[in-house]
């Protein structure tokens, strides 16, 4: 399709075109995969692991290979998306997801079983990374400025609360066959695709060279730097290899910020972080994701431990988190329309600090019902934010860079949860060894045997631990239950910081109204950016006083 360019008014606002609603609804429909993905295979590794016996290793990876590869590529996939056209990258990325899905729902038995879905893993997270970004720039270009809060709202609300559903349905669909949790994402993407065409979205594109050094620099230093971070668990924080793949992974990273700032035609414009709400747009995003993927993860570990639940149920607890962070997201895509991300930062985080907690305070309790409020709360706090904090960064960007400053913000939010992930995982490890220990001990344990068996304890032993006294079991439960206590309050002090951060520096104001000149100039940048080498130099010298 040919390249189409669409104007913009005067103060840089999107005209709103007459089938935004059902562009919004094909994106939607374009990301579902990427988030149910996130959290339904996770619902099927012990199926996945007897009947292709893959594994402990191998079952991490089929998990891991899938966030390393989205969150290496995200920044390179943000770039594309603009360079290309993000109509055409949202195709790619669908359909490569789709084909990728297939295939890993095909996986062979046999030796080559672990080999062959690793691989189609790693293949589903590269093509989301093409296709989020891209997406995202698709709905901000079809909404005004004025009601893009609005928009993103219902885009972060329903993408994000579907994370939800992989639970709830990965427990139904593994009772068939654990193949069709990969299957699903076939028609989902076949209705995105028969949206994208119904919409007749136009191509946008925006053409420059590409920074081939810069791409190899950040995806080599984001891939390490998250690994490190995944691994530590296996190999542990005394490791030098995980010491060493962080370290060249922040080595990578600070050649690829050098090169960004040396080079005419970078990958990322990092000039835009001189604008201080975006850079604080990204620190906030990074910040509330220390708790908001984290807490997936423990939640549903402390669901099936100390509550002694199904994972169905566990998919029933991340519920009410949902619940609350779809209605505030909302109500945050509206605050910002109306007075800018500040104010919603402020509110959500202070939220999310209250109802995480409150939250923390009722773990021990070992009752759903006492806890579903704070848990609502919680999310709630984590909605208000999200929206206001990704879509003010785009806002602060010139149209010709949407796709390119959402793979920045994605980039920051894998980061804070492979961090939270590592570190809070590592506390959580720590505490439950000494937490279940005194269980032990307290049951009549021997201290010795008490602490070895306590540091071979395993997430799936209190719910195969039927045979166990229940007084025992009792402790163990509510030992857990401790540990995760303190994790929990830690991503309450995460928010609460986030809080002081917002509230001391944040401007005032909405985006238009604090860098309208900024993203003018940004825009003009863009189109410098743009022209042929030999008609670069003088322009660019004049308007940035340095080649």
């Amino acid at each position: 399709m040919s390249s189409v360019v669409v104007t913009q008014p005067a103060g840089g606002e999107a005209v709103r075109a007459p089938r935004s609603n059902l562009v919004l609804a094909a994106m939607v429909f374009a990301v579902a995969m990427t988030f149910i993905d996130q959290t339904i295979v996770a619902i099927a590794i012990p199926s996945l692991q007897r009947n292709l016996s893959i594994s402990t290793t191998g079952s991490q990876w089929i998990i891991n290979a899938y966030l390393l590869a989205l969150a290496a590529l995200f920044a390179f996939g943000g770039k594309l998306g603009d360079m290309l056209g993000r109509r055409r990258m949202v195709i790619v990325g669908v359909t490569g997801f789709a084909i990728a899905s297939a295939c890993c729902g095909f996986t062979p038995k046999g030796s080559a079983a672990e080999a062959w879905i690793i691989a189609f893993r790693v293949l589903q997270g590269a093509t989301a990374a093409l296709m989020f970004p891209a997406a995202v720039g698709i709905v901000a270009a079809a909404f005004p400025q004025s009601e893009r809060g609005r928009a993103m709202a219902v885009f972060f609300g329903i993408s994000g609360g579907l994370t939800a559903i992989g639970p709830i349905a990965g427990g139904y669909l593994t009772q068939w066959t654990w193949r069709s949790i990969f299957w699903i994402n076939v028609p989902v993407a076949l209705i995105a695709l028969l949206l994208i065409w119904r919409s007749k979205l136009p191509e946008e594109k925006h053409p420059n060279r590409l920074d081939y050094r810069g791409a190899v620099l950040i995806t080599g230093g984001m891939g390490l730097t998250v690994l490190g971070l995944q691994q530590s668990s296996v190999w542990g924080w005394s490791s030098h290899t995980t010491w060493a793949c962080i370290a060249a992974g922040i080595v990578l990273t600070a050649a690829f910020i050098g090169w960004e700032l040396r080079t005419p035609d970078p990958l990322l414009r990092l000039d835009i972080f001189r604008n201080r709400a975006f850079a604080l747009d990204n620190l906030a995003l990074g910040l509330m994701s220390i708790a908001f993927v984290p807490f997936f993860f423990f939640a549903s570990v402390y669901v099936q431990l100390s509550l002694h639940e199904t994972a169905t149920h566990a998919g029933l607890y991340l519920l009410y988190f949902f619940l609350g962070y779809v209605v505030a997201s909302q109500i945050g895509g509206r605050i910002l329309d109306r007075r800018g991300a500040r104010p919603a930062l402020v509110l959500g985080s202070a939220v999310g600090a209250v109802g995480f907690y409150l939250l923390a305070g009722r773990l021990t309790d070992l009752s759903l019902g006492r806890q579903a409020i704070y848990i609502a709360l919680a999310g709630a706090g984590v909605g208000l934010m999200l929206t206001p904090a990704s879509t003010d960064a785009v806002n602060r960007a010139a149209r010709a860079s949407y796709s390119e400053v959402t793979g920045i913000t994605q980039t920051a939010r894998n980061l804070g949860a492979s961090l939270g992930l590592a570190v809070l995982g590592t506390i959580l490890v720590s505490r439950n060894t000494a937490n279940i220990t005194g269980a032990l001990v307290k049951g009549g344990v021997p201290t010795a045997t008490a602490h070895r068996l306590a540091a071979s304890f395993g997430y799936d032993q209190t719910r195969s631990g039927a045979h166990e006294p229940a007084s025992l079991l009792h402790g163990i439960q509510l030992a857990f239950a401790h540990s995760t206590q303190t994790v929990f309050y830690i991503m309450a002090a995460v928010m609460a910081a986030t809080f002081l951060v917002s509230v001391r520096w944040y401007p005032r104001g909405r985006a238009e109204e604090t860098s309208a000149a900024e993203a003018a100039s940004a825009t003009n940048a863009a189109a410098v950016l743009a022209r042929p080498r030999e008609q670069l130099a003088p322009d660019y010298v004049n308007q940035s006083g340095h080649r």
